[in-house]
Formats: structure tokens, sequence, C-alpha cells
């Protein structure tokens, strides 16, 4: 990817503390990731702006019902990890 050199102004407290922690040869990359991250929550509200328009609101039960999936699946990667089933059979 090519890129291009560009000129931005950052909190001075905020530049050096990301400089000091990834130091300098990676601060560019640092910068470019969070940017990236930033586009692609921006893509995702505009998807949910788009999807609430035509089928409206998430309601509380569905949140509720996609943690209630996701735990499962998380249990489900869990129990392969460790190869036990904690499920009970329906016997």
């Amino acid at each position: 990817m090519a890129t291009k050199k560009y000129t931005v102004t950052l909190p001075e407290e905020l530049a050096e503390e990301i400089r000091s922690e990834v130091g300098p040869g990676a601060f560019s990359a640092y910068v470019t990731r969070a940017i990236e991250r930033q586009r692609e929550r921006d893509r995702l509200g505009e998807l949910v702006g788009q999807l609430e328009g035509e089928y409206g609101p998430v309601t509380e039960a569905d949140l509720a019902s996609a943690e209630a999936e996701r735990r499962e699946i998380e249990q489900w990667f869990d129990e392969q990890e460790s190869g036990v089933d904690t499920r009970r059979s329906a016997a």
C-alpha cells in the first residue's frame, strides 16, 4: 500500500504516551491502526442505522437472546479446548 505523509495535530500528552509505549518507529503504524478501527466502527454504525431504519431498533429481548447465544457458543469452544462436555444429554 502506498503511503503519504500528513500533518495532524494531537494532544501532546497523548502523543508522547503512545510514542513511549510503542517507540518512535511504530508511532505511524499505531495511528494507522487506530484510524482503521475507527473507520470500521463508523461503517458498522452506518449499517446499524440502515438496519434499524428497515427493521426497527434492537430490543432488550433481542440483546438478551444474542447474549445467551454468545455465552452458549463461548461455552462450546471452552469445552472443545478442554475436551470436556458439560452439557447433559437428553436421555
